[in-house]
């Protein structure tokens, strides 16, 4: 076990489902990576990057639901702007996408 958080700390961490309505090659990335639009419904639109390329093409990444944290500090990576963390299981340095089972509305909240 890494740290200990309280459940406050926690508690912090606002986690929300989305759905990439638009994936872009990023060029100017270091390593490979994805620049993701992402519907959060009543939260709106944000941005995120991802190093995702050898595990999803652009097909399969377009309308699927995925799990953000979406209230980290905006970052810049290059010349693009990150609004969100896509969350997901590393593996073999290889990030795999979580996601609801079932479809869920944009915005719900991940508890």
């Amino acid at each position: 076990m890494e740290k200990i958080v309280t459940f406050e700390e926690f508690t912090k961490v606002d986690l929300r489902i989305g759905t990439i309505i638009e994936v872009n090659i990023f060029p100017e990335a270091k390593k490979p990576a994805y620049q993701l639009v992402i519907d959060f419904g009543t939260l709106g639109i944000k941005k995120s990057s991802a190093q995702i390329t050898s595990l999803y093409t652009k097909e399969e990444l377009l309308n699927r639901q995925i799990v953000a944290v979406v209230n980290f500090p905006k970052k810049q990576i290059a010349k693009f702007m990150s609004e969100c963390l896509v969350v997901g299981a590393v593996q073999k340095d290889e990030v795999f996408l979580l996601r609801p089972e079932i479809r869920v509305e944009n915005g719900a909240i991940v508890a």
